[in-house]
């Protein structure tokens, strides 16, 4: 069922909502309101599939986060923040969502069960740091550290994006470097050693044939060429197949013991942020499931279990393997001292920079291995389509 952005007017004034409904004109009959009280009825945006599965909103989770935590610090109620906020906005969802917490607090219902009833925009951590704020008191904290969590996400994407940038880039010039040569270059080739009569070697006549066929269908070329660098990304977008591809990955032992120092750090951070919060540990190991790589969620379940029976979190996390000799020791000091929380976002900072040192090493590792594997292709093709004049040349001499 389409939903639509809704904005009416009642008796505390002008007032936005999303509302599911069969078309624009069944509108004000969901909502129960009035035809003439209707002043606006729009498309909601689209929404995105999340990883997890759930449809998910452009909701900007992050800036909401750090922008509530500032007016907060301020002062600023926070029913009067939320409106601050819907004012001030311009997108149409992110109205419509904000809307809703404002109503639903008006309502009396506290934050955090205002934002479970939006799973679009706000996952299970960000309400599971909320409530547990909202029992200690320190939202405004919460919100901060939030924020602070969702920019190192954002960061560590946006240094693995850029560090496969320039690969792309490479690998894009070459394939068209490549697709010019046998759509132009070869096929004039062929046509002048048509009329030759020798012995042409096999992998030059093959080359020569390809040239003709890709010289006579063009268009066609530039689509299977095309479509060969888009079908990794096509197929990473299959859940099956990226799923099998992971697995894969996590049976190489170089690229494995980096996936798991990633995942783990992002472990660390997101129980730091949870603990720091007031969450308790089961319940933060049980939230904290949702953001760890599947490849090892059997594992923290099973780490959760023994928390459960009263296991220690550092041996809980040690016996499921989820720990390093570095990370566990930290962990220890950090719960002799009470200060469980914050060592894990120190453990998670510490393999941060490992990974940064890391993708800078691969990515100054790969740029030039791909120039050379190009350079080879290329050189080939250009070797392949002068042999034949070289042999020539040799026999009429």
């Amino acid at each position: 069922m389409p939903r639509f952005a809704v904005r009416w007017v009642d008796a505390s004034g002008v007032c936005t909502s999303s509302v599911e409904a069969s078309d624009a004109q069944a509108v004000a009959g969901v909502m129960g309101v009035p035809v003439r009280q209707i002043l606006a009825v729009e498309p909601a945006p689209v929404e995105r599939m999340s990883t997890g599965g759930v449809r998910r909103e452009a909701f900007p989770l992050r800036l909401f986060s750090k922008e509530l935590s500032v007016l907060l610090g301020a002062g600023i109620p926070l029913l009067e923040a939320i409106v601050t906020l819907r004012e001030k906005e311009a997108a149409t969802s992110t109205v419509a969502t904000l809307a809703a917490i404002e109503e639903r607090l008006r309502a009396g219902e506290s934050f955090s069960a205002a934002l479970a009833v939006r799973p679009q925009a706000f996952d299970e951590l960000f309400v599971a740091v909320v409530s547990s704020a909202e029992r200690t008191g320190q939202l405004r904290e919460a919100l901060h550290a939030h924020a602070g969590y969702l920019a190192w996400v954002e960061s560590l994407r946006d240094r693995l994006v850029s560090a496969c940038v320039y690969p792309l880039l490479l690998l894009f010039a070459g394939a068209a470097v490549v697709l010019f040569l046998l759509v132009y270059v070869v096929p004039r080739f062929a046509g002048l050693l048509d009329g030759v009569h020798g012995d042409i070697p096999a992998a030059s006549r093959a080359l020569l044939a390809l040239g003709r066929w890709t010289g006579a269908h063009p268009l066609f070329a530039a689509a299977v060429a095309l479509g060969l660098l888009a079908a990794p990304g096509l197929a990473w977008q299959q859940p099956a197949l990226r799923e099998r591809l992971l697995t894969l990955a996590w049976s190489m032992p170089l690229l494995a013991s980096r996936m798991r120092l990633l995942a783990l750090a992002r472990l660390y951070r997101t129980l730091s942020m949870l603990l720091s919060a007031g969450v308790p540990v089961v319940s933060a190991l049980r939230t904290a499931r949702g953001v760890i790589a599947p490849h090892l969620r059997a594992s923290l379940d099973a780490a959760t279990a023994g928390v459960e029976q009263g296991s220690r979190l550092s041996d809980a996390l040690a016996q499921q393997g989820l720990t390093t000799p570095v990370s566990v020791r930290m962990l220890r000091v950090g719960e002799r001292s009470g200060s469980v929380g914050p060592m894990l976002g120190e453990a998670a900072a510490f393999y941060d920079e490992e990974l940064s040192r890391l993708t800078e090493v691969v990515s100054r590792l790969v740029s030039p291995l791909l120039m050379l594997l190009m350079g080879g292709v290329i050189g080939t093709v250009v070797v392949l389509m002068y042999l034949p004049i070289f042999q020539l040349m040799e026999s009429v001499q």
